[in-house]
């Protein structure tokens, strides 16, 4: 499982398409991370003024018909990654079938990425 950060907006924008964020036309890929902690780390690093709420897609990365490869972040990961840490990015459009769950980020009383609630 890969998880991808994805403000609601965004996700519902066009539900009968692959998924496919600016990322993958800026940079050639849609940024992912391995895990929940990395996930948060992500969400509180970069997403703390997006709208709310901020979803996560659970990807399940053998549904994934466009390659990901998995690779260092650069120039370095968030704060709380530890270094060398792999990132996985999809070198194409997220499969709408490849997401097998959604979670919303939780945040705390300080505004950090505090966990994951299930949807």
């Amino acid at each position: 499982m890969i998880y991808h950060v994805v403000t609601q907006d965004a996700w519902h924008a066009d539900p009968d398409r692959p998924y496919a964020p600016a990322s993958l036309a800026q940079e050639g890929f849609v940024h992912c991370s391995p895990d929940e902690r990395t996930t948060l780390a992500v969400a509180d690093a970069f997403y703390r003024t997006a709208p709310r709420p901020l979803l996560v897609l659970l990807v399940d990365e053998s549904r994934l018909t466009a390659r990901c490869v998995w690779e260092p972040a650069d120039p370095a990961p968030p704060p709380g990654v530890p270094e060398g840490t792999l990132f996985p990015h999809v070198h194409g459009p997220l499969d709408r079938a490849a997401v097998t769950g959604l979670a919303e980020v939780r945040w705390d009383g300080e505004g950090r990425a505090a966990g994951l609630t299930a949807l």
